[in-house]
């Protein structure tokens, strides 16, 4: 039994991530077109019609810009909280909308995807974890903190997306404005690198085969930043950062690596 997870495309141009067995899946936000979900998808040998639902995390514009026309393409029932619906004003008509409950499980064919609040200046921002025949994935991007429900979340994941948002160092010294970087870093918006690296150091199960780094700033963090502060840490952990304006390969997500033997009594 396994997992297979894409990023579709991660950044503050658009998020889109896909999470899937071998008969249906989910993406977890729509932050790009319609047809660049269709293209991206078909390069990774990826079939629409497995895609049986769509989980909003927040109502940013990179987020949710093409939802309306792919849920309503191929009729992709979308789960989204009631705050967040009343902050997206989606149509009226067109797809399947469904409330998604909060600090609860939603089961799509034999995938459960839980939610649970976040820290994130948005309405009523959420994180997920995907599970199948006990193999976990996490999708937590769009972070203030690292808090409790995060980290107790991160403990039981064979896979991540986890957001790296900005180097601390380039966000000081960056053009933007105050008042945005305090936006960025006063803990209602994104998750530094450090913060990332401290987050997968402590709490890391021995389980995790791969850890996608996410939603990296453009101006403010760099790939290769990100991937030489990670790096040395990673030990049989499988580093992944994912790119502004492509997919990344689709990964194979297993159960275990460490299998334990049970011997015989004497």
């Amino acid at each position: 039994m396994s997992l297979f997870i894409t990023s579709l495309n991660s950044g503050s141009n658009g998020n889109c991530y896909y999470v899937g067995n071998e008969e249906e899946a989910i993406l977890v936000d729509v932050g790009i077109s319609c047809r660049q979900i269709e293209s991206r998808m078909r390069r990774l040998g990826l079939s629409i019609t497995k895609v049986k639902a769509i989980f909003i995390s927040h109502e940013h514009t990179d987020h949710i810009t093409g939802v309306p026309m792919l849920a309503a393409k191929y009729q992709i029932p979308v789960y989204i909280t009631a705050k967040t619906l009343l902050n997206c004003k989606y149509p009226q008509a067109g797809f399947p909308i469904y409330i998604l409950p909060s600090n609860d499980s939603v089961w799509i064919g034999e995938l459960c995807v839980k939610s649970f609040v976040k820290t994130h200046d948005a309405a009523d921002p959420h994180s997920f974890l995907v599970s199948y025949q006990g193999i976990n994935v996490g999708v937590f991007t769009d972070i203030g903190v690292p808090c409790d429900q995060l980290i107790r979340h991160f403990q039981q994941c064979h896979a991540a997306f986890l957001e790296a948002n900005y180097d601390e160092v380039m966000l000081t010294q960056s053009r933007y404005p105050y008042f945005l970087k305090e936006r960025i870093r006063g803990g209602k918006g994104h998750l530094s690198n450090q913060q990332a690296l401290s987050l997968f150091q402590n709490y890391r199960p021995a389980f995790m085969s791969h850890l996608i780094l996410s939603h990296l700033s453009k101006e403010n963090n760099h790939p290769q930043v990100a991937w030489d502060l990670f790096y040395p840490h990673m030990n049989d952990t499988q580093l992944v950062v994912a790119p502004r304006h492509e997919e990344t390969p689709l990964y194979q997500i297993k159960a275990s690596r460490v299998q334990v033997e049970v011997l015989p009594a004497e």
